[in-house]
């Protein structure tokens, strides 16, 4: 596999940007039924242009639509697919508690307000993501179409959750394996799809791999005692499994992965844990060009694991936060950087120089995974946003 540039781009964001605040009461109207769904979508395409136009006027080259069609930043790939069925209010039994984002809601009192399960033979029936991503195209210059970015659920994120035997009934599927190529198969035709129509930036988001970090999370697997598999070896499946969902895609579309340790309502986090544990099959098994990691706090651990970074393969730094208005100190993030370049190098025995040409920089997760964004305004996003510019330039000058 070649190294893969121009995406990604020295400085990028993670696609969910902030709501205006006319388009969550557009969405809400809805919701409620005291409006169409044409008036929501004229609201969005209003929306997603103005964001589009912003990002363009800061410099950004991997232009995204800021999510702004979604409620959640995992999208609706699994409910349009045949096979799947978005169900409100489940029972919680169907739950590993102990999963970061589920133990996270029912700490807080909270139960899981929906969730979609598989309930037949998975096929893929249709992109729901074709139509958005035509209208996001069309609103930047031909020859930066192959820059704009799209974003895609992870293909684990509707099992990890679910306790063993949960996930899918029995008598559609024997077996994960069984499951796992039909989701694979889904996830080839999509991307198929959506390369026929021009995409060539893909950016995969998942913070189920950074759950795998987490002394918490193993430690609720190991004392689960209807768990038929380590969580080393799920940690495997699932790497088999998105090597599988992309094994058919062409040379020239670029596919990255997010992990970071969830971003919710009020920038709520639901795990820790550094990359260590996981570092070399992550880095040396999974198949992607890139790897978004988030690397604002400690609680994501130090930059070491970075020595398992193949050279045919980057790695976006996430050393600005989403979550806060506060600003990060410029030449500090530039040490950091620096500093994560070493251990690139270390583990490639190259130069920090030639080290750096496969990292960029970037917020540790989007703005907005949840509708209702982070913890900042929009000035503070903005702020942000040309930080990471102003970052990328310092380091990088001249690059996009």
């Amino acid at each position: 596999m070649a190294l893969h540039r121009n995406p990604p781009f020295r400085a990028e964001h993670l696609g969910s940007l902030l709501r205006p605040e006319n388009l969550l009461k557009a969405r809400e109207a809805v919701d409620k039924g005291t409006a169409q769904q044409k008036q929501l979508t004229s609201t969005e395409d209003d929306a997603v242009k103005e964001i589009v136009d912003l990002q363009i006027k800061l410099g950004f080259h991997p232009i995204s639509d800021g999510e702004y069609r979604r409620h959640m930043f995992w999208g609706t790939f699994f409910p349009g697919m045949d096979g799947f069925e978005e169900i409100q209010n489940p029972n919680v039994d169907i739950f590993r508690m102990y999963i970061p984002d589920i133990a996270a809601f029912t700490e807080a009192g909270h139960k899981p307000g929906e969730t979609v399960i598989c309930t037949g033979k998975i096929k893929h029936v249709g992109s729901t993501y074709v139509d958005q991503w035509e209208y996001l195209k069309n609103l930047v210059p031909k020859d930066r179409v192959h820059e704009c970015k799209l974003t895609l659920a992870a293909p684990n994120w509707y099992h990890l959750r679910y306790k063993e035997g949960e996930a899918y009934p029995k008598t559609v599927y024997s077996s994960d394996a069984e499951y796992f190529a039909d989701i694979a198969r889904a996830y080839q035709t999509e991307l198929q799809i959506l390369y026929d129509h021009g995409l060539r930036n893909v950016q995969i988001d998942d913070p189920n791999l950074a759950y795998f970090c987490s002394e918490k999370m193993l430690a609720g697997w190991q004392e689960d005692k209807s768990n038929t598999k380590s969580a080393e070896d799920l940690l495997d499946d699932y790497i088999k499994l998105y090597n599988d969902c992309i094994s058919q895609r062409p040379a020239d579309m670029h596919v990255g992965v997010h992990l970071c340790r969830g971003n919710f309502v009020g920038s709520r986090h639901f795990s820790e844990g550094g990359y260590d544990r996981i570092a070399t099959k992550l880095f040396q098994h999974l198949s992607v060009d890139t790897y978004y990691l988030e690397y604002d706090t400690e609680r994501a651990g130090s930059f070491e694991p970075l020595k398992h970074l193949p050279k045919n393969k980057n790695v976006i730094l996430g050393v600005i936060t989403s979550k806060f208005p506060k600003m990060e100190n410029l030449e500090e993030m530039k040490k950091r950087v620096y500093s994560a370049a070493d251990y690139v190098a270390e583990g490639n025995n190259e130069t920090q120089k030639e080290a750096l040409q496969r990292l960029g920089v970037s917020p540790q997760c989007g703005f907005a995974s949840h509708s209702s964004g982070n913890a900042v305004a929009r000035d503070d996003m903005i702020a942000k946003l040309k930080l990471v510019r102003e970052l990328a330039d310092n380091i990088w000058p001249g690059e996009p």
